[in-house]
């Protein structure tokens, strides 16, 4: 495994808004990260390199409760405002949990993010600027 959490760790701290994510993402690609998943209700992440080895975060906050109910329009809505540098991550993560996403998956080498639901089931997908 060429990366560790630390290492992700590292180039996460650089992150300060939504804008700054295709940074990022370029940054963690670099270090061999082929795709992640991410989870609204704790904040834990797994990353996996190209062999599909992992390494997760762990929680990384108090646990947010998940609505059963998706609100769709409303998480676009909040979305964009977060992707414009309107929101931080935590503000991001509680709209994610109050809009009934669960989480999201990162494609690296298709450059992207996959949103679902409670049942896994993905609701969303984007393009993220490279």
């Amino acid at each position: 495994m060429k990366f560790t959490i630390e290492n992700i760790k590292a180039e996460h701290q650089k992150v300060k808004s939504g804008a700054d994510f295709p940074q990022y993402i370029q940054a963690i690609k670099a270090l061999g990260v082929s795709h992640y998943k991410a989870y609204v209700s704790d904040g834990n992440t797994e990353y996996f390199n190209n062999q599909n080895e992992s390494v997760q975060t762990g929680r990384k906050y108090d646990t947010l409760t998940v609505s059963d109910t998706l609100n769709l329009d409303h998480f676009k809505t909040r979305l964009k405002l977060h992707q414009q540098g309107g929101t931080d991550y935590m503000t991001f993560c509680k709209d994610c949990a109050e809009n009934g996403i669960k989480g999201w998956t990162m494609d690296l080498h298709v450059m992207t993010c996959t949103y679902f639901d409670q049942n896994e089931t993905d609701v969303l997908a984007e393009q993220v600027p490279g």
